[in-house]
């Protein structure tokens, strides 16, 4: 089928699923309120404004230089006025055991990337009132923007990783107030039940991926029997949950007009899960039959007993796995 074949030309990434679901200033705005506002619409989608995610540099200690790569996933900016605030989102689905560093070496790359702006700004326009200020390549008066990030995590395992940076340290006690610390903001997907989202797609997402990782199919069957959803959220939660065969289903549903139920599509993967565990114990059962010299007449025998199947249906298993 032509719609099989599309489905296997696009093995589409996850994280590259999930950085455009959350480039929507809708999604991206709701999910911020409800992270950090209880809910409450402070950002505004339509105050929202994208920012180039690349924040590389190059460091540069003690005569020695170094480029360093960092991306983040997404970046917005909020603007009041001539002032503003960056929003950064880091997309994880496995626990990472050096998250605050990580995050803490983005956040810091942000800052540096606008100082080096101001830096060259100042540089060109010349109008340093100091010497302290042309050595800095800073005016007094000059601010950086602050930067706010979220790490969003997906999996299904409790987050056992540190959530600070003093976490990762090996602090003697008498030193601890002394050492600064970095504090990383993270969202679990498992945990998040209690979260106040306002738009549907980020509410639905966020349901019935919690639901399914915590084998609530009594409660999709419920809200989501009758509720069609976009094939794009199919996609999504598909990608959210690891699930390559929910993302096709997703695909082919776009293909046929762009809604699919969330019921049909996890009964079709459970009987396929139950037909693939049932097929793979049928082989290991021929394959048991034949390193003990069993006859195909006594192993078809033994099929039909152990897996309620028809003789010919064994007798076609034999013939082909023998």
């Amino acid at each position: 089928m032509e719609v099989e074949k599309t489905v296997k030309r696009n093995k589409i990434k996850t994280d590259i699923i999930l950085k455009n679901f959350w480039r929507d200033s809708n999604h991206f705005a709701d999910l911020f309120n409800a992270a950090f506002f209880h809910g409450k619409q402070v950002l505004n989608p339509c105050d929202l404004m994208e920012v180039d995610t690349d924040v590389s540099s190059i460091v540069k200690f003690n005569g020695h230089a170094e480029n360093v790569q960092k991306v983040l996933d997404v970046v917005k900016k909020t603007a009041n006025g001539i002032e503003f605030v960056i929003w950064g989102l880091e997309n994880q689905q496995k626990i990472h055991y050096a998250m605050p560093l990580r995050h803490m070496i983005g956040d810091s790359f942000t800052y540096l990337k606008e100082y080096n702006e101001i830096a060259a700004k100042n540089r060109e326009e010349k109008d340093f009132e100091s010497s302290d200020e042309f050595l800095s390549n800073l005016k007094k008066t000059d601010r950086i923007h602050p930067v706010i990030s979220l790490c969003v995590y997906y999996g299904e395992k409790e987050w056992d990783g540190p959530f600070c940076l003093t976490d990762l340290l090996e602090i003697p006690e008498k030193l601890k107030l002394l050492v600064a610390d970095y504090k990383m903001n993270i969202l679990q997907l498992r945990t998040s039940g209690s979260l106040q989202f306002h738009n549907p797609d980020v509410e639905t997402v966020f349901d019935i991926s919690r639901s399914i990782y915590e084998q609530n199919f009594e409660r999709i069957n419920t809200v989501y029997k009758e509720k069609a959803i976009s094939a794009e959220l199919g996609v999504v939660i598909g990608a959210i949950i690891e699930s390559q065969k929910l993302i096709n289903h997703a695909l082919r549903s776009e293909q046929k007009g762009g809604q699919m139920y969330m019921c049909d599509a996890l009964e079709k993967l459970v009987n396929e899960g139950v037909q693939k565990g049932k097929q793979e114990g049928i082989l290991a059962n021929i394959r048991t039959c034949k390193n003990f010299h069993a006859s195909k007449a006594d192993t078809i025998k033994n099929i039909i007993k152990e897996f309620s199947i028809s003789e010919d249906q064994a007798t076609e298993y034999v013939e082909k796995y023998w």
